[in-house]
Formats: structure tokens, sequence, C-alpha cells
């Protein structure tokens, strides 16, 4: 196995694997993810690095309790949460093909 590892091509690939790194983190900063709870009472917009851009809180729902309010917001966030985690593992998961045939497998 030692014998077929390949040290320039893994340096290339790993040139590669910064590249690509460098595109999704530029990529997710700039996808934008809607999180809503409450049939859309309730919007948070995230980019793809989980960094909130906008809170929106429907006039209607100002006459609830704070209780209610506050739930409504955690629910909304841990949506986009969700929304934006998929989004980066979606990118991370294209950076995994890369790494295949890097350490020589297969090489004659």
């Amino acid at each position: 196995m030692l014998g077929k590892f390949n040290l320039g091509a893994l340096m290339k690939g790993a040139k590669k694997v910064q590249e690509m790194m460098e595109k999704n983190q530029e990529e997710l900063s700039k996808a934008e993810v809607t999180g809503e709870s409450g049939a859309g009472l309730v919007k948070v917009v995230m980019n793809g690095l989980h960094i909130v851009k906008e809170l929106q809180v429907a006039d209607e729902l100002m006459t609830e309790s704070k209780e209610v309010i506050q739930d409504l917001i955690a629910a909304a966030f841990n949506n986009a949460t969700q929304k934006a985690s998929k989004l980066a593992q979606a990118k991370l998961t294209d950076m995994t093909q890369l790494f295949r045939g890097m350490d020589g497998e297969g090489a004659e």
C-alpha cells in the first residue's frame, strides 16, 4: 500500500481541496436559507455559515405571550439552522470526491 502512495498527487490534491474549501466558504457566505415557524409568522434568514441576516416577526403575533413568541423564534431559528447545515453538508460531500483516488489505491 505504501509503495503505491503518490506524494505528488497528494500535494496536488491538498491544494485542490484548499481551493475548493475557500470557494465553498465564499458560496456558503452568500447562500441564504429561511427557517419558518407558526405558519410563516416568524422567519429567520441566515447564510450557509449560520450567520443570521434577518429576523421577521409578523405584527399579528405581537398579541401573543412572550413565551409563545420566544418558542416560535427558537423553532424558526432551528429550522434555518437545519437547512444551513444540509447546505454545508452537501458542499462537504462534494469535497470528499476529491479524496477518492488520491491515496493511489487501484494504481498499478
